[in-house]
């Protein structure tokens, strides 16, 4: 049985009331307002879709011993790297292995689907097995654009493999067309549309019923077999029509969190079945449909497997962690939309050293530290020498990932002298359960919010953007842990 054998969602912590940017810019764009209800998922200053991505990652490969993971599949039109293997980033940060096949892919919206269906016909061909896919997107359009008001940012991510399958894949039917609904050129910063009816006549109206019908063709099914059907239109009256024509019931047609989330781009349908699946029974059928450049249609059937599989954040865990973002002009900083001082700290040339990020990568990227085989001392960064003063043992380590573990705040300080796009800078030592303490940047909290003692989980931030060499550099953070979770 192929299919897929765990899911992961992540979405960020600040969500941005549509209204306030509305509210800002309406004055060049009145008619904007048909866009400004509810609110969009807004990265922090420190995430893109590399990071959110390894976040989806982690939250797919809870209980999964990651050493039986072969590939990694990474889906994006926002990927910071055009030459650096973005997915060889992801693979490094997860804690995989070296001997594992990743690949990065975009061009598309429907990239995600593709990536997955590569990945289940690679299991499929008994070639490789237990790929993750994840798939994440943070896009950005001009301000007073709908596509501002409109997109926001998500990921989504899944283990396919052979055993312990909770969705088994039972088929797929694909279109592609050159259809420019929207489009960026090679050093464009914003999305660009063209018209919206066009988009919804031709494009919406058009293709998803013609691969909807082309699977159930196929496959001998009528629409109505399926407990869900996801497909992604964030344009409501086109989605009634379509509905309509596709008799989609209204217990069939899964939510596109529009007013929660946004429109994501290519994690969007994958978003939407990591939903159903969180509510899905064993036997349910469900449909995925992709749009961008075509479409890509997926059939699955829920196993039994899905009562067994272990809690994770999802969607609904992360919809249920948010903050608000009461600030556009916040947002459009963080985003490098509107241009700010950030005094003289700010201007430091932050260039990447290669070689030394090679010699270090797993210590950077995977958080790996070491303990000591001969007294168990554990050591964050791992050192030749064990750093307990009663054993003193040398070349006796073992790596040990710090990526999942929990900490607590050993000490912290807000900073407002330190260059910071969210200031003040907040920093401490963070504390190690079983051993291990080093110095980490706090994010996505209030410095008011923050005790020694506070337990934090570890993420994959961006450190600093290098706007000389235009390129990302990578660390991990302390996140807050909040009581409940």
């Amino acid at each position: 049985m192929i299919g897929l054998c765990t899911y992961g969602g992540y979405v960020p912590r600040y969500r941005l009331n549509r209204g306030i940017a509305y509210g800002a810019m309406s004055w060049i764009n009145p008619a904007n307002i048909a866009n400004a209800k509810g609110e969009k998922a807004v990265a922090n200053f420190d995430e893109d879709s590399l990071t959110m991505a390894v976040a989806a990652g982690i939250d797919a490969l809870k209980g999964i011993d990651r050493s039986t993971v072969e590939g990694l599949y990474f889906a994006s039109t926002t990927m910071p790297y055009k030459e650096r293997l973005n997915s060889g980033i992801i693979t490094t940060a997860l804690g995989l292995n070296d001997n594992i096949r990743a690949a990065d892919f975009g061009g598309g919206i429907k990239a995600g689907t593709t990536a997955l269906l590569s990945a289940l016909e690679g299991v499929e061909s008994k070639r490789i097995n237990n790929i993750v896919v994840t798939v994440s997107d943070s896009r950005l359009g001009k301000p007073a654009s709908p596509q501002e008001l409109v997109f926001g940012d998500a990921a989504a991510s899944f283990l396919v493999g052979d055993e312990n399958v909770i969705a088994e894949f039972k088929g797929s039917y694909s279109i592609t067309y050159d259809f420019g609904d929207h489009f960026r050129g090679q050093n464009a910063k914003y999305d660009r549309q063209w018209e919206d009816r066009w988009i919804r006549d031709l494009g919406f109206d058009r293709f998803v019923p013609e691969v909807v019908n082309g699977l159930m063709s196929k496959y001998g099914l009528k629409v109505t077999d399926f407990a869900k059907v996801i497909y992604p239109c964030h344009y409501p009256a086109a989605r009634r029509k379509l509905n309509k024509i596709l008799d989609i019931s209204p217990e069939a047609e899964q939510s596109n969190f529009q007013a929660e989330i946004g429109e994501t781009g290519t994690p969007q349908s994958l978003i939407m079945l990591i939903s159903a699946l969180e509510e899905a029974n064993p036997g349910d059928k469900i449909l995925v449909v992709s749009f961008g450049s075509g479409c890509d249609a997926l059939y699955f059937e829920v196993t039994d497997n899905i009562k067994k599989l272990n809690s994770r954040d999802g969607i609904s865990g992360c919809l249920a962690n948010r903050a608000d973002l009461d600030n556009y002009t916040k947002y459009l900083v963080w985003r490098d939309i509107l241009p700010v001082e950030g005094g003289l700290r700010s201007e430091e040339d932050l260039w990447t050293r290669w070689s030394a990020l090679w010699r270090s990568r797993k210590t950077v990227l995977g958080l790996w530290g070491g303990k000591c085989k001969k007294c168990g001392t554990a050591q964050f960064p791992a050192q030749k020498i064990c750093v307990n003063p009663n054993c003193g043992a040398v070349d006796q380590m073992e790596q040990i990932r710090y990526s999942d573990k929990i900490g607590h705040i050993a000490s912290y300080t807000g900073d407002m002298l330190s260059a910071s796009l969210n200031p003040p800078a907040i920093y401490g030592q963070i504390e190690f359960e079983g051993g291990g303490k080093f110095l980490f940047d706090l994010t996505d909290c209030d410095l008011d919010s923050l005790q020694t003692g506070t337990p934090v989980t570890m993420s994959f931030r961006r450190k600093y953007y290098d706007k000389i060499r235009e390129i990302s550099g990578y660390f991990w953070k302390a996140v807050p842990v909040k009581e409940g979770e």
